[in-house]
Order: C-alpha cells, then structure tokens, then sequence
C-alpha cells in the first residue's frame, strides 16, 4: 500500500454492523471490512482510519451521527479514542455489554466450531468498576499510566475505576528505572506493589476456607468473586465423587485440585510455571492423594501415558489464552473421562478445542459464560463436557 493511497487519518462515515470478538464492530467502507471500535450495533458514525492492510482497516469513532439507545456517557475520563486502551465498552450501559458479550462468545462457537448454543452471560453481581484486585501499569520516564490501544504511546492517569478499591496507590508515585508497576489486593486485603526489576512478593488468597499461597505477580484470577464463581462451576458439573480419579491440567496454584480432593478424588495435577508448582506443593500439603507435576501439559500427559496411565474418570482444563490445542485435547479423550470442565478465557481457542472434543465423541452436556471483566471484551466460560455417541450427536455437543 503506497502512502499515496493510504486511508490512515481520514475520517469516514459509517454504519456500524455486529460486535466481534476483541471489544470492537464490524462496518464497511467502500466494500472494506472495518473493525471500529467506541462504536455500537446500528449506530451511524465518523471514525477515523487507525490502520489499514490488505484486508481491512481499523478505525475509531471520533463523533455519533446516530447514537444507539445503548450508548452511555463513559464513567471513566479517560475512556475513548487514543485514550487508555484497557477497557472497551464503557461507552455501553451493563445490560448492553454482557449481551455484547454473549453475542460473540455464540458467534464464535457457531462460526469456529459449528456449535449452535445461545449464551445468556452471568454477572457476578458487579456495576463493572472496582473488580480489578491486580492491576498492572505501564512505567515511561518514571511516570505510570496505560497503553493506548494497539499502541506504546503512554496515556498518563490519576486513577483506574475498574481497579479494586483497595490496591494499593501507585499512579501519584514516579517509578524511575522501571517499565511498569503492579499493584496487588488480596481477598484478606493485603497488599503487594512489584516492579518488572524487583524479586516476586507472595500474597495469600482464600477460597471457601482454603488459604492458597499465590505470586504477587503470577496467575490468579482478577476479580474477587472469579475463583469461587469458576470452582462452582467446574465441581457443580462434574460431580466429584470419593474414590474417582481426576486431571487437573494447566493447575497452577492447585485451586481444582484442592477441592476435587477433598471431594475424595485422587489427582493428577500438571502446571508448567515452576513458581505456580512450588506455591501448590505449600497449598495442598496436607491432602495426601494428589500429585503435582511441573513440566508441558502435553509432554507430561505421554510420560503418564507410557507410565500406564490409561484412564481418569474426570479432567479440568484451565489453559492460557491460546487453548488447550489439538494434541492435549485427543490425550484426554482417550483417557476416556465421564467429564471434562473446560475453563476458557478466550472464546476463539474455546470453540478449536470443542471442535476437536466433538470429532472425538464428547458433546456439551452445559456452557456457562461469565462476565468477571467489566467494562472490557474479556469472558470466562466453562464448558461440562461428557461421551456422547458421535455419529448422532454434532459435533459440538447436546445442546
């Protein structure tokens, strides 16, 4: 693309389609597809040109023509276009961002994965604002803020409203010779502030009486109410009963773990982030039946498998962002499983691996999704899976 014919910075008008997947609309200009974001479904609007390819260009709303019944007056000041680009709806009232929400995680199950499912997305009983218990800045010359979108361009803030009340100030402190800053709350209320040049700190996290040793730093779910909704979730569908075996896989600190051993599971858990593993060993010491295995999901799964692990009576998924992948997926349906919870923070990979489930005889006995990312693009669902005949039931499941 020459610059000659380049549309960046040009302003054009719109009328804006269905949302998709990564908190932005679908609209055309001149039979391109433009994805637009501070946009809403059946608004018409001026957006001007932030990047353009081959295949589509992207594009901000810089003023609302024809604004949707929907649209709100952003609570945050430094919500909007090339502003902060950690949330994406907050130009949408609740109501409105959780069928967002629903409405893609449905598309992108039925056009990735050829499911058919109608998602209704729980609340966890929140506004949107002041869930965030980990909050991660970014640090330019000293001074912290937040990326644009698509961007390394710092926008410097004074506050965060989706930050939990109670992590600890940062943002009035300069932070020289740093890149960024997080600041920690835990569910006790203890606080935590760690740089990306400062050794790890350690907070405790409680879920139903259960004290779990977690890495200021390392991975744990953000909004307070998230390991309880999620663990509810996972045990209400699979049904754990004494003397069964079970998988945990992609563990971390041993939150399923936990729990389906104190239901009498024995357990197999396998985590890849050596700090995660160690926090674990401290967090179920006095449950004798489960094992903890640091390595690759997929590379511990065959050494079990040559070890003579030939079958599990339940498996929880919790995977990173890009799923559990084709191969993890055929290692656990050919442990044969009653059920499989799959814990998914991105609707995309969720949908690749149910595909695959699915062609290999395991349909969706229930999807529930979450919204536990207010004002943002984010979900979480949890998909129970079960063996169902194959050649009767689609791919994708029962529902």
């Amino acid at each position: 693309m020459t610059d000659e014919n380049s549309l960046v910075g040009a302003v054009v008008e719109l009328e804006v389609g269905p949302v998709a997947h990564g908190g932005h609309c679908v609209a055309r200009h001149e039979g391109q597809v433009v994805f637009v974001r501070h946009a809403l479904p059946g608004e018409l609007v001026h957006a001007r040109i932030t990047e353009q390819t081959a295949k589509y260009l992207r594009a901000d709303v810089v003023s609302v023509l024809t604004p949707s019944p929907q649209r709100i007056e952003p609570p945050c000041p430094y919500a909007g276009p090339g502003l902060c680009g950690g949330c994406d709806f907050q130009h949408a009232n609740i109501v409105e961002q959780r069928r967002l929400k629903a409405t893609v995680v449905s598309d992108t199950l039925r056009r990735i994965g050829g499911i058919e499912r109608t998602i209704v997305m729980e609340s966890p009983g929140d506004d949107g604002l002041g869930w965030r218990t980990r909050m991660r800045y970014a640090v330019v010359d000293g001074r912290p803020g937040m990326y644009a979108h698509r961007s390394h361009d710092l926008v410097p803030i004074d506050r965060c409203l989706i930050a939990h009340p109670g992590t600890p100030d940062v943002l009035s402190s300069r932070w020289p010779g740093v890149s960024s800053v997080q600041a920690v709350v835990s569910s006790e209320g203890k606080t935590a502030v760690q740089t990306d040049t400062e050794a790890g700190e350690r907070l405790v996290e409680v879920v139903r009486d259960r004290r779990f040793l977690v890495e200021a730093g390392g991975f744990w779910q953000v909004h307070p109410a998230a390991p309880e909704t999620l663990l509810d979730a996972v045990l209400s569908g699979l049904e754990p009963a004494a003397g069964e075996t079970a998988l945990d896989l992609y563990s971390g600190v041993g939150l399923f773990a936990a729990f389906l051993a104190e239901a009498g599971c024995a357990v197999l858990a396998i985590e890849g982030d050596k700090d995660a593993v160690r926090n674990a060993r401290r967090n179920l010491h006095d449950l004798e039946d489960v094992t903890l295995e640091n390595g690759d999901v997929d590379r511990v799964l065959n050494a079990a498998a040559g070890q003579g692990l030939e079958h599990v009576d339940l498996v929880v998924l919790d995977p990173p962002r890009t799923g559990a992948g084709k191969d993890v997926v055929r290692r656990v349906a050919a442990l044969g499983p009653r059920r499989v919870a799959y814990v998914a923070c991105d609707p995309a990979a969720l949908a690749r691996d149910l595909k695959t489930f699915g062609r290999l005889g395991y349909g969706i006995a229930s999807l529930r999704a979450f919204d536990l990312f207010g004002m943002t693009h984010h979900i979480e669902c949890v998909a129970i899976l079960e063996p169902v005949d194959s050649e009767v039931v689609p791919s994708g499941g029962l529902g």
